[in-house]
């Protein structure tokens, strides 16, 4: 997965956490560490999409479009990763493997696609954000009891 992907589902997480809120771009940089000019795309298409709503002037931010049990993270990596050609063979007008047609490997990639994408329907985005307290607390610089809960530097 990217990290334009990543920065989409964090971004609508963020959005989540905050339904009575219209977020600002900067929040969601200070919360996650990462550079506004990073998020200012994703925010843009998660717009076009309808996922978010963009609000402009003095006091303008985002929030979301929809309400969190209605958007589906797998279909949200679909259009935020664009091409999921993890591998050559899957492109074929710019393929130039010789072993096309006869390598097991095109199928096991195929599969294992299709299985990470189930798995990525089968998730809301109000799954993701259930233990918001704990969320908003790591978000807005609280608690970070234990490192292997912390969230990544990015």
């Amino acid at each position: 997965m990217t990290s334009y992907t990543n920065y989409a589902l964090r971004i609508l997480m963020y959005c989540a956490l905050h339904p009575d809120q219209v977020v600002r771009i900067e929040d969601v940089s200070a919360a996650y560490r990462i550079s506004k000019a990073h998020l200012m795309k994703a925010t843009r298409q998660l717009g076009q999409l309808g996922y978010l709503e963009n609000i402009r002037g003095r006091t303008g931010g985002v929030r979301l479009g929809m309400t969190p049990d209605k958007i589906i993270i797998g279909e949200v990596v679909r259009h935020t990763e664009g091409d999921l050609a993890l591998v050559e063979c899957f492109a074929p007008a710019t393929n130039q493997c010789p072993l096309i047609g006869v390598c097991m490997l095109t199928g096991v990639f195929q599969r294992g696609l299709r299985a990470f994408l189930y798995e990525l329907d089968q998730v809301k985005l109000s799954d993701l954000i259930g233990p918001a307290p704990a969320l908003r607390a790591r978000l807005s610089g609280g608690s970070r009891e234990s490192a292997k809960y912390r969230l990544p530097d990015i």
